[in-house]
């Protein structure tokens, strides 16, 4: 509720500042227009006045009328001018030009023909003296009749050319009076409101579009700031920078357009992008896994992404497992919006390798417990039968026990032709997994290829590939009609690389296509109870590992007569080419050829290989 408060108060404030700024400059213009629009009046009945002034003073009978009765000594009939010649000009003239009045003085300022006859006689209620000396004057002064604009221009006697006074005699010299004109404010400015509708109009026009530009830019501004107050997004901002820069996990953001719109430096270190070079470009544009790119929208357009309602969890998630440069990472994307609108979907990344090592050191410390306990057990019952062997007085049988346990060691493991394999670590990682492998009904065989002449330098890879496709081997068998369940391993090594090669009793693949998917993970996610080989993300993760140093993991043959499916896999720089496993001659091991051959893959091609060959 508050929240909404605010959002109004911010919206009506944004409103009602713009409505004054808007007023403001309505206003502002209008009142110089008005400004200018008077002046212009005023200059206007000014120049009337002196007009109408000059053209009374230029008749002839008025002149020669003036000058008769500015005459020293002459006396003034109020009575004769009154209804004189010289007051019907003055009248006439005042009423042709809509004059306030229209006055014809003698040469001391005394009225001759004003509008009132009343006053002939009387002196005049301003200051004569500038037209009596020869000026033409034009002001706006208050009189009998009130505030006007009145020009006043002499009157020079008949046979004195206008403007001799000023040319040189004296102050008075050739005029014989004078006439003054005035124009009422009101006679003056009563235009003034016609000629101002317009502009107020044009005025209330144009408010009225301040009002709709207004509303226009506060509902733009909430859709673009999704309804965000301005201290709310400055909050935002804070907020994000110290949850971007303090998860350990990275992020990154997309918009709807495929444009990336955050990346954090623990998604920019994890992905190897530039943080500061990322935010602003398209997806396509960057050097990113497909699978990542693919999650995130197809081309950069998220519009499969559906709209999510304002206070709903936010949608559906996606993930995957990718493998970049040496990071094993874990990638949830999903789908966000805010009050309906789609935003575009963001990728949190987690980095799992040391997860994932952790969990294959786990695996291999497991199968090596199971391997000790099985020795522990079968140790303790060779020391049985030693025990009743003594008891029973066989000493000699006792001895050739013991001579065939110092031989062969205390434990055989469940692994058939297990001295074709001499290399410490895949012999002990073999085993292990041949327990596990018998604990289900599995056995586990090294088939007539296997050799490795040097020592693994890559355990971690070669843990994960081989025990991947181990495990997957070991689950199509049990799931396979044929009795015995077995599966057969051939190792190989070629200089530097590591050929794998595992092949199962099973029914064979199915649906190869689908084989290196990877599908959604999670506690929620059910697996297929139909499929059984490519189970979450082993083999996809086994490929990523293997092509990292440009190896690879294939499907060998999906199946064949008397076999299932056959996986083959590649490990580039996986082992050295020192040879450390020696029998008791100093050599290494050969593999046996007298082992039953198979119509099985190359572990180095993946191709069918020849019943008749039995060596590399």
């Amino acid at each position: 509720m508050t929240s909404r408060l605010r959002k109004r108060r911010f919206a009506t404030e944004g409103l009602l500042l713009q409505l004054a700024g808007v007023t403001a400059i309505v206003l502002l213009t209008s009142a110089v227009f008005a400004t200018i629009a008077v002046q212009r009046l005023a200059r206007e009945a000014e120049s009337t006045a002196l007009a109408v002034a000059q053209s009374v003073a230029s008749d002839a009978d008025v002149r020669e009328q003036v000058a008769l009765l500015s005459v020293d000594g002459t006396e003034i009939d109020q009575e004769a001018l009154a209804g004189g010649a010289l007051q019907r000009t003055a009248v006439a003239a005042q009423q042709r030009t809509g004059a306030l009045f229209v006055v014809v003085t003698d040469d001391r300022g005394v009225r001759l023909a004003p509008p009132d006859p009343s006053r002939i006689g009387e002196r005049v209620s301003t200051s004569p003296d500038a037209a009596l000396r020869g000026e033409e004057v034009v002001a706006w002064e208050r009189g009998t009749l009130g505030d006007s604009a009145r020009a006043k221009v002499p009157i020079y006697a008949p046979g004195v050319p206008a403007g001799a006074a000023s040319a040189g005699a004296g102050p008075a010299a050739g005029v014989a009076g004078g006439v003054s004109v005035g124009y009422a404010p009101a006679r003056v400015y009563d235009t003034l409101v016609q000629d101002a509708l317009p502009v107020v109009g044009v005025a209330v026009l144009a408010l009225a579009l301040g009002v709709v530009a207004s509303v226009l830019i506060r509902r733009r501004l909430d859709r673009a700031t999704l309804g965000l107050q301005p201290e709310e997004l400055s909050t935002l901002v804070q907020n994000q920078q110290a949850v971007l820069g303090g998860v350990g996990e990275g992020v990154l953001a997309v918009s709807r357009e495929g444009v990336v719109t955050v990346c954090n430096d623990q998604a920019a270190r994890l992905l190897g992008l530039d943080a500061g070079a990322v935010v602003g470009e398209p997806l396509d544009g960057l050097d990113l896994p497909e699978g990542l790119v693919a999650l995130l929208g197809s081309s950069g357009r998220l519009d499969d992404v559906e709209a999510i309602p304002a206070g709903t969890p936010v949608g559906p998630t996606t993930g995957t497992t990718l493998v970049v440069d040496h990071h094993v990472l874990l990638v949830d994307v999903r789908p966000v919006s805010r009050d309906g609108v789609d935003l575009g979907r963001v990728a949190v990344v987690r980095d799992r390798t040391a997860v994932e090592a952790l969990t294959r050191r786990l695996d291999a410390v497991g199968a090596m417990t199971t391997a000790l306990r099985a020795q522990r057990h079968e140790f303790a019952n060779r020391l049985h039968a030693l025990s009743g062997m003594l008891e029973l007085g066989r000493s000699e049988q006792a001895r050739a026990y013991l001579a065939d346990v110092l031989d062969h060691g205390p434990l055989r493991y469940p692994v058939a032709h297990a001295d074709r394999l001499t290399e410490p670590y895949l012999q002990a990682f073999l085993g292990a997994k041949g327990v596990e492998a018998a604990e289900r009904g599995v056995l586990l065989k090294l088939g007539p290829e296997t050799l490795v002449t040097g020592s693994v330098v890559e355990p971690g890879d070669v843990t994960t590939v081989l025990g991947n496709l181990v495990d997957n081997a070991v689950r199509a068998a049990v799931a396979g009609r044929v009795t015995p369940a077995w599966i057969e391993v051939e190792v190989l090594d070629d200089g530097t690389d590591l050929h794998l090669s595992v092949m199962d009793s099973g029914d064979g693949v199915a649906d190869a296509g689908q084989l290196f998917d990877r599908g959604p993970h999670g506690a929620d996610v059910e697996a297929d109870p139909a499929r059984v080989h490519g189970l979450g993300f082993g083999l996809p993760l086994s490929r990523d590992i293997a092509r990292r140093r440009g190896g690879d993991v294939w499907l060998g043959s999906p199946g064949g007569a008397g076999h299932g499916a056959v996986f083959c896999a590649k490990l580039v720089g996986a082992v050295s080419s020192e040879a450390v496993a020696t029998d008791a001659s100093g050599a290494a091991r050969a593999p046996s050829s007298t082992d039953a051959p198979h119509d099985r893959a190359d572990p180095r091609t993946g191709s069918p290989r020849s019943p008749e060959r039995t060596t590399p």
